[in-house]
């Protein structure tokens, strides 16, 4: 990937700001990648951004100043959103309005959210359900009088005095934002806008001004609890990052970058940090990943492929089935169920800087669920850690390089690693403090194995269905254990793992998503064809109209956007539902000679491609057309083309390495025994290059260890395809 050439035009730079690096991936004319590599900088991400960036151009010998007037492309993803939440460090000053009869609504929550987020033991055992803290005061929710009915339709007029009475209560508390969000609002938005209204004229009264936020504006779609949690975590979590995101653009800008930030979404687009919702960008370092993912099932014409990203703190799954890349409405983050489309993925508390520790009430070794992050764990001695993480114990292990981490940026300490290993692990076990840590990497192996195990095995399939993807910095590191005994047809791992999260982001389109829910039904006679057919081709064309107009506030212009219409659809009675494509915007209205009556053919069609796709996924025999369908949501994405990355093409060499890659050798401890690994440098092997086990293949981002009866073999694209 990297070379000495100094005419390296960047055209498209994506960021990947994790909560222990900073990834930047930049793509040239012609396709081709250069990676970097920094330590993220928490209370100002655009110094560790700016040194990542850096980091990737000194391969290229230029510079960011140098290059950067020709750049056509800027997408960020991160998790300081994310972490916000998780922490419980954002701005809770917010104050509610809601129906009278519902302000306890955000501390009871659904059931489900008491569980959603727990394990497979967990959700059978009640004694670890537990709804989580409000996020919000109970004083500062309002309730006021008045009803809109499923249908959309005023049952009960708005109570206007009980809005006064309560925006009048709020403004004296000193709240700096007020979140409406009043029952079926998605229908008919008449109460809130209502509310809106009023609210502005006591402001004006009181000569005080703050944001009204309406749920029918932010998120219209069904579901009162995962809409009001949406409403709040945006403006609790998301909102207090739109300062950082504004100050990154403004960093870039003043290096002479011309291309206007981007924000990678849940759903696999990108928005402006202006956008007026920011909750879609809260979970885009995992996504990135799934979105490089569904790259490589296309280049390389995979039908299924898992998703396996390791970092510092989490482990991310996804899954691609027959190519079919699906997405989800109702998932939970932090605890809380939320209502926003995003791409299928699950994570679990497993990364390589998480703390272990010896619980000497159960007389085992057991994973915080916090980490080290940045500060990596007490091998780093600048860091104050002073509890071992899994990272102290690869060190003393033999499979990193203390003296090459992040290419020796970060020095580390391997005898303060063993010191602490011994004092904390292996003492309390009387063990060998060698056989005590790979019992600890053993342990979270297994724990990532399961939940990959789980979720190929939960739709009904088998790993021998499915090829492995593994990536994130400590992929290539920890893949040989998590994959042991799973016998997947191939197990693929990019060269550059550390930082495809951000070749994830480069892959997204410059895109919004916007979507309503309908509620419309298609009996199986096609009785509803015509009527269903013309709501939709209204409701796109607003869709489009609102689309177009965000394209507008950025400067660009609207005839650029490529309108995509599609569907959201499921067989009547079943819970979940499928996202299907439409053959056109405006679906046709017919006089159809061999029915006899008008249809529309253009829906038929799409229920065709609902059956199909339903059929690829759960098999044929789950399928129920006789039942008749029902449309959920109507969605639009507008997209306008950006540069992409192209995979590296390189010719192949022989089998053996050149002696200019070797590093040596170094004893490495795999299965309660010692072996002595050859080192490997891995910019410096070939396509077509195999390194048999024991092995370790070292970059300055990362390491891939080739356990004793291994093997990889590097491919034309820079991809190493390991196996047993």
């Amino acid at each position: 990937m990297s070379n000495t050439k100094n005419d390296f035009k960047p055209r498209a730079i994506a960021l990947d700001t994790g909560g222990t690096m900073t990834d930047s991936f930049i793509i040239d004319d012609a396709g081709t990648f250069t990676v970097g590599k920094a330590q993220t900088t928490p209370e100002n991400e655009s110094d560790g951004i700016l040194n990542s960036i850096a980091d990737a151009l000194q391969y290229r010998r230029t510079t960011l100043d140098e290059s950067s007037k020709e750049v056509e492309a800027l997408v960020y993803s991160g998790t300081a959103m994310l972490n916000r939440l998780l922490e419980r460090e954002g701005n809770s000053n917010i104050g509610i309005i809601i129906n009278a009869g519902f302000e306890d609504l955000l501390r009871l929550g659904r059931a489900l959210q008491c569980w959603i987020y727990l394990d497979y033991g967990g959700r059978l055992h009640a004694r670890e359900h537990e709804h989580p803290e409000p996020l919000i005061p109970r004083k500062q929710i309002k309730g006021v009088r008045g009803r809109i009915n499923f249908w959309g339709e005023e049952l009960i007029p708005l109570y206007k005095q009980d809005v006064r009475k309560v925006v009048e209560e709020l403004l004296d508390m000193g709240v700096e934002s007020i979140c409406v969000c009043l029952l079926c609002s998605y229908m008919n938005a008449l109460h809130e806008m209502e509310v809106e209204r009023i609210a502005k004229e006591i402001m004006k009264e009181k000569d005080r001004e703050i944001r009204v936020i309406l749920s029918s504006e932010h998120n219209p779609v069904r579901g009162e609890t995962p809409r009001l949690n949406a409403l709040v975590i945006e403006q609790y979590a998301a909102e207090p990052s739109r300062a950082q995101l504004i100050k990154i653009a403004e960093r870039l800008q003043e290096k002479g970058v011309p291309a206007p930030l981007r924000i990678l979404t849940s759903y696999g687009g990108t928005i402006s940090p202006y956008y007026k919702s920011l909750i879609t960008t809260m979970v885009s370092g995992p996504v990135g990943g799934m979105i490089g993912t569904k790259f490589i099932a296309e280049k390389y014409a995979i039908k299924n492929l898992v998703s396996s990203d390791v970092g510092g703190t989490s482990f991310d799954v996804g899954l691609i089935m027959e190519k079919y890349v699906p997405t989800k409405w109702e998932s939970s983050i932090g605890k809380f169920i939320l209502n926003i489309p995003m791409i299928a993925l699950d994570s679990i508390g497993a990364g390589t800087n998480m703390y272990v520790r010896y619980n000497e009430i159960s007389g085992r070794l057991e994973f915080d669920p916090e980490s080290a992050g940045y500060k990596i764990g007490v091998c780093n001695e600048q860091s104050g850690v002073e509890t071992v993480t899994m990272t102290d114990c690869s060190i003393i292990l033999g499979y990193l390089n203390p003296n090459y981490f992040l290419g020796g940026k970060v020095p580390l300490n391997k005898e303060r690693a063993y010191k602490y290993i011994e004092e904390q692990l292996a003492e309390p076990f009387k063990m060998d403090p060698y056989i005590t840590a790979r019992g600890a990497l053993d342990l979270i192996e297994i724990n990532m194995k399961n939940h990959l195990n789980g979720m190929i095995q939960g739709l009904g399939f088998r790993p021998e269905n499915y090829t492995l993807l593994s990536f994130g910095g400590a992929g290539p590191l920890h893949v040989a254990g998590y994959s042991r005994g799973l016998k997947f047809q191939d197990i693929l791992i990019p060269e550059w793992a550390p930082a495809f999260s951000a070749f994830g982001c480069a892959c997204a389109d410059h895109s919004y998503r916007h979507e309503k829910t309908m509620d419309l039904l298609l009996p199986p006679d096609g009785g509803m064809n015509t009527f269903v057919a013309s709501v939709l081709n209204s409701t796109w064309k607003d869709l489009k109209s609102n689309i177009a107009k965000e394209f507008e506030k950025e400067g660009r212009d609207p005839n650029e956007m490529e309108f995509r219409p599609t569907l959201r659809l499921q067989y009547l009675g079943m819970f979940d539902d499928l996202e299907v494509e439409s053959p056109s915007e405006e679906l046709s209205i017919e006089h159809v000679p061999e029915l006899g009556h008008y249809d529309s053919k253009d829906l038929i069609e799409i229920t065709r491609r609902y059956n199909d796709l339903f059929e690829r996924i759960f098999r044929r025999g789950t399928s129920s057309p006789e039942l008749g369908y029902h449309c959920t949501k109507a969605i639009g994405t507008g997209v306008v083309k950006v540069p992409k990355p192209k995979l590296p093409e390189q010719e192949l060499s022989g089998e053996r390495p050149d002696d200019d890659a070797s590093k040596g050798n170094r004893d490495i401890f795999w299965d309660k025994g010692w072996h002595n690994a050859s080192l490997w440098e891995m910019s410096q092997l070939r396509p077509g290059n195999v390194i048999n086990g024991p092995a370790v293949i070292e970059a300055p981002a990362t390491t891939l260890v080739v356990p004793p009866g291994y093997r990889v073999k590097l491919d034309k694209h820079r991809i190493f395809h390991m196996e047993v």
